[in-house]
């Protein structure tokens, strides 16, 4: 009923940069957080960046200066811009959100993006 579907990963060199954008659909009344989480080959999933309906954000420490989360309530959308981007960056990334749907509140997960930080 509520989808989001990730886009802008890719290939990009150490130092380069690459935006992110989930955009989420379906029956949706409102939603709340905005979050991006990453999964790099034998780690556990972590919180990369936060965003509240109302703005305020939060970052792991490791991408705090470099990376930047926004959203478009009116688009349903939260972006993930990343800048100076290291190797230890690459992982696949997931957007997920707290929604309020026509059926009640979700957890909703998009299916991943892969970002590969290598020269």
């Amino acid at each position: 009923q509520v989808q989001l579907v990730e886009s802008g990963g890719g290939l990009v060199q150490p130092g380069g940069s690459l935006r992110l954008s989930c955009a989420a659909s379906g029956r949706i009344l409102s939603i709340n957080a905005m979050n991006w989480y990453r999964q790099a080959p034998g780690n556990e999933r972590e919180l990369v960046a936060a965003i509240t309906s109302g703005g305020s954000t939060n970052y792991a420490d490791s991408v705090k200066g470099r990376f930047a989360i926004s959203r478009d309530n009116a688009k349903n959308t939260v972006y993930l811009q990343m800048n100076s981007l290291k190797p230890e960056d690459t992982a696949v990334y997931y957007c997920n959100a707290a929604v309020r749907s026509t059926t009640g509140y979700l957890e909703v997960w998009g299916q991943g993006t892969l970002v590969t930080v290598s020269s």
